[in-house]
């Protein structure tokens, strides 16, 4: 069966995307499935968890764009580092993927490059997790048309819920043109169960959400920062720590998917 793609994308930073996109993808990757991790942020924040550093990547996915589809088996298999990170293949991004906007204004179906591309690859994997940018543009659009599933992390504050906003307008105006609605599912993340208002945003998610929020709410964990200066997941941390089960827990629910 061909990869499921998960896009985890929010128009808002710093709430947990990246460390979803890897802690996710390793869960998924210990519980035996084949993973792949593109990494759509000019920031390139996944990839340099991974200890993919600029100096040393000589393909990243601004080549994969730019390429001619006819071409684009052999950049899938230049880009692709494999078991980079916990068990998942990285594919990394790079700070050039902020040009696209122009190198790319006058190409057709420049939208759905993403869709099309990954076909190359779908059949190796179990699962493609897209790490996206916290701003809707051509990387964010591409992702949000190549996905299965639409994850949302949004962080248990009051702030949040604004970039909740900007991505439902956003999610709205592309659903007006496609087939069929984007499907999404929002995780809770960054929860303190001592703050008073972090329940009641949590409280509010889920009746905004309308069920369409995953069960499992990850709570604020020191691992993950650790995870992060160690290059490696919180699996390889504490596989027992509260933010490991809680991603354990979240991949469970993302395979019952389908």
């Amino acid at each position: 069966m061909a990869a499921r793609i998960l896009a985890v994308a929010n128009q808002k930073g710093g709430v947990g995307k990246t460390t979803t996109s890897l802690s996710l993808g390793g869960a998924l990757a210990r519980k035996g499935k084949r993973v792949l991790v593109l990494d759509l942020d000019p920031h390139a924040c996944a990839t340099l968890h991974a200890r993919l550093y600029p100096e040393t990547v000589t393909v990243s996915l601004y080549e994969l764009f730019v390429a001619k589809e006819s071409e684009w088996p052999a950049v899938w298999e230049q880009l692709i580092h494999t078991q980079a990170i916990s068990g998942m293949d990285i594919a990394p991004g790079s700070i050039r993927l902020n040009d696209l906007e122009d190198v790319m204004h006058n190409r057709t179906c420049k939208g759905t490059i993403l869709a099309r591309a990954v076909r190359k690859v779908r059949d190796r994997y179990d699962f493609i997790v897209l790490d996206c940018p916290p701003h809707m543009c051509l990387m964010l659009v591409n992702a949000l048309l190549a996905s299965d599933l639409l994850i949302i992390p949004i962080q248990t504050d009051f702030l949040a819920l604004h970039g909740l906003r900007l991505l439902f307008d956003s999610l709205h105006t592309l659903n007006k043109v496609l087939p069929s609605p984007i499907r999404y599912r929002a995780v809770a993340t960054m929860y303190d169960k001592r703050a008073k208002a972090c329940m009641h945003v949590l409280d509010l998610l889920r009746k905004k959400m309308d069920g369409a929020i995953f069960e499992t709410v990850i709570g604020v964990d020191t691992r993950f920062r650790e995870a992060s200066a160690l290059g490696c997941t919180i699996f390889d941390i504490d596989p027992k720590s509260r933010g490991a089960c809680s991603y354990a827990d979240m991949a469970e629910e993302v395979l019952k998917l389908w």
